[in-house]
């Protein structure tokens, strides 16, 4: 017998002053057996900080050639490719060569050896931008994790915050790697 996905709704308000994107959104997340509230809410996260039009949620971890999230022009290109964790080399490539903009979200406390080991084969890949979310930041995101929420993201200055009803998250994430303009 195989798991279902547990199913999430997040009402998600978006200031973000940085790009003068000022949104709501009503989201349903499938969230997969196998994935931890960290990983799903650097999921929301990564969402807010890249809202646009266009933008979705993909079947994510059911599906190995679609990333977590995407952008898709009105002609169907991936104009925005995001993926969350440690993906491979291979698979960074493929993405670079199918989306104009790339970007690979790492989360966990194994980031920098992951980065380590693969930043030199990535070196050419000019339209990739690697980032790191601080392991006491994805924590603190995961414990507002619940079945509906109610989330505010505030972005200023390269800063994101998170707040629910009860909890404010600081979040500036670091930066690995660059696109190349």
């Amino acid at each position: 017998m195989t798991l279902k996905a547990t199913i999430y709704k997040v009402d998600l308000q978006i200031a973000d002053m940085d790009r003068n994107h000022y949104t709501d959104h009503n989201l349903t997340l499938a969230r997969h057996p196998s994935e931890t509230d960290e990983r799903m809410m650097a999921r929301v996260l990564m969402y807010a900080l890249n809202a646009q039009e266009g933008i979705a949620f993909t079947r994510g971890l059911s599906e190995a050639d679609e990333p977590e999230i995407w952008v898709k022009d009105l002609t169907g290109q991936i104009t925005l490719w995001i993926d969350i964790g440690q993906p491979d080399e291979v698979r960074l490539r493929k993405a670079c060569g199918r989306a104009g903009q790339v970007i690979a979200l790492c989360h966990s406390s194994s980031c920098e050896l992951w980065w380590k080991q693969i930043q030199n084969k990535l070196t050419r890949l000019t339209n990739l931008t690697v980032l790191q979310l601080p392991v006491a930041s994805s924590q603190a995101l995961a414990a507002l994790a619940e079945r509906t929420m109610r989330l505010q993201c505030l972005v200023q200055d390269g800063e994101a915050w998170i707040s629910s009803d009860t909890q404010r998250i600081r979040v500036k994430l670091k930066t690995l790697k660059e696109p190349q303009r």
